[in-house]
C-alpha cells in the first residue's frame, strides 16, 4: 500500500531573472515500510520535490500539483496550520547540516522536549523521559547527562544523531532525510546509516533518502528515483538502477563512481557539459545536450515515461519503440 503518492508535481521559484522551474511534472509514491531513494546532481529538484510536498517553501515559490495524498490525506486540501500539525508529527524531517539545523541558544533537551509536547500533549517530565529514551534509541551515550548539553557540545556524528532523534521523537509514518551523511567522514556516515536502517526496521518508517552518492543508495533503498533537470529520467529498483540501468544519464552516474582497484589505476568518467537553465529549460529531454546518444527528437519533444518492468520506467526516446519513425517527422 501506497503511504505517499504524488502526481504531476511542479514547483516554481519567481525570481528578478525569470522562473526558475525546480520541479516540472513529477509523479511518484512511497510504499509503507521501504526506503526511497532519489538521487542526481546539485539543482535537480531532489529536495525542492519533498520541500515542496511539505510546503516548507519561501513566498516567491508557486507549488501545483494535480495530487498529494499521505497516509490517506490529501495534502493539496489541508492549511498551513494543520501541516504543521502533521509535520513531526507523521512526517520527521533530518536536514544535511545538523549544525545549522539545531538551535545553539536552546540545550539538546529543550530542542527534543518541545516537539514532543507539541505533538503528544504530554507533561514535561513525561517528555523528558521520553527524549531520554530516544536519545538511547539513536545510541548518545551518558543521555541524562547530555540532554543538558548545548549543540556546540557535539561532534559532528553526534549532532546528526540528535537531528535523528528529534525526527522520530514523534514515531513518524515518513522519515525524509536529505543528504544526511554529507559533511561527515566516511565511518561517521557508516554509523548513521546503519542507525538509520535499524530504526527503519524496528519502527516500521518509511524512508525518503535524498543524496548525490549512488553509495549510500546502495546500503540504505529499496527503489530509487533517478532526477534531472526537474524531472524524473528513471526509476527502479537498486538491481534495475545498478545492473540494468536505460537511460543515458543514469549511465553517467554509474560511470561516474570511483572503483577500489587492486594494482589497476582507473580514470573517472566524469558527465560532459553542465546542468540545463530551469529559467529557461529544454522543449525537450533535459539531458539532450551534455547525451551523446542524442537525436532531433530529444531536442523537441519531451520523452515519455516508458515501462519496463512493474517496477522499472524510464524517460528516453532510446527506449521509445517508434523513436525512429517520429524523428523523422520532428527533423528540421
Amino acid at each position: 500500500m501506497h503511504l505517499l503518492q504524488v502526481q504531476n508535481l511542479r514547483t516554481t521559484f519567481r525570481i528578478d531573472a525569470g522562473q526558475v522551474q525546480a520541479v516540472r511534472g513529477i509523479s511518484f509514491y512511497v510504499k509503507k515500510g521501504e526506503s526511497l531513494g532519489i538521487v542526481g546532481e546539485s539543482g535537480s529538484g531532489k529536495s525542492v520535490s519533498m520541500l515542496s510536498i511539505m510546503k516548507l517553501l519561501p513566498q516567491n515559490a508557486e507549488l501545483q500539483a494535480d495530487h498529494v495524498q499521505f497516509n490517506g490525506q490529501d495534502l493539496n486540501q489541508i492549511d498551513q496550520k494543520e501541516m504543521r500539525k502533521m509535520l513531526g508529527s507523521e512526517i520527521g524531517m533530518i536536514f544535511q547540516d545538523p549544525m545549522s539545523s539545531l538551535n545553539p541558544l536552546l540545550t539538546i533537551g529543550d530542542q527534543i522536549v518541545e516537539p514532543i509536547r507539541i505533538h503528544q500533549k504530554i507533561s514535561k517530565e513525561a517528555a523528558r523521559k521520553k527524549a531520554i529514551d530516544i536519545l538511547r534509541i539513536v545510541e548518545i551515550p551518558s543521555p541524562e547527562k547530555r540532554l543538558k548539553q548545548y549543540p556546540h557540545e557535539f561532534s559532528g556524528g553526534m549532532r546528526q544523531r540528535v537531528m535523528i532523534a528529534i525526527a522520530i521523537s514523534c514515531n513518524p509514518k515518513l522519515l525524509i532525510a536529505d543528504e544526511p551523511t554529507t559533511a561527515l567522514d566516511v565511518t561517521i556516515q557508516a554509523q548513521i546509516l546503519d542507525l538509520m536502517h535499524d530504526l527503519k526496521n524496528k519502527m516500521q518508517t518509511s524512508i525518503v533518502m535524498i543524496t548525490h552518492d549512488l553509495g549510500v543508495i546502495a546500503n540504505m533503498c529499496n527503489r530509487v528515483l533517478v532526477m534531472y533537470g526537474g524531472t524524473i529520467v528513471e526509476e527502479g529498483t537498486i538491481r534495475e538502477i545498478f545492473y540494468q540501468p536505460k537511460h543515458p544519464y543514469t549511465w553517467g552516474l554509474i560511470k561516474s563512481i570511483p572503483t577500489v582497484s587492486t594494482g589497476k589505476r582507473e580514470k573517472l568518467i566524469p558527465i560532459p557539459g553542465s546542468p540545463p537553465d530551469l529559467i529557461a529549460p529544454p522543449k525537450g529531454c533535459p539531458f539532450t545536450a551534455r547525451c551523446e546518444y542524442a537525436m532531433k527528437i530529444c531536442e523537441k519533444i519531451p520523452p515519455q515515461q516508458i515501462t519496463l518492468s512493474e517496477t522499472h520506467r524510464a524517460a528516453c526516446w532510446l527506449m521509445h519503440p517508434k523513436a525512429s519513425g517520429v524523428a523523422k517527422e520532428v527533423t528540421v
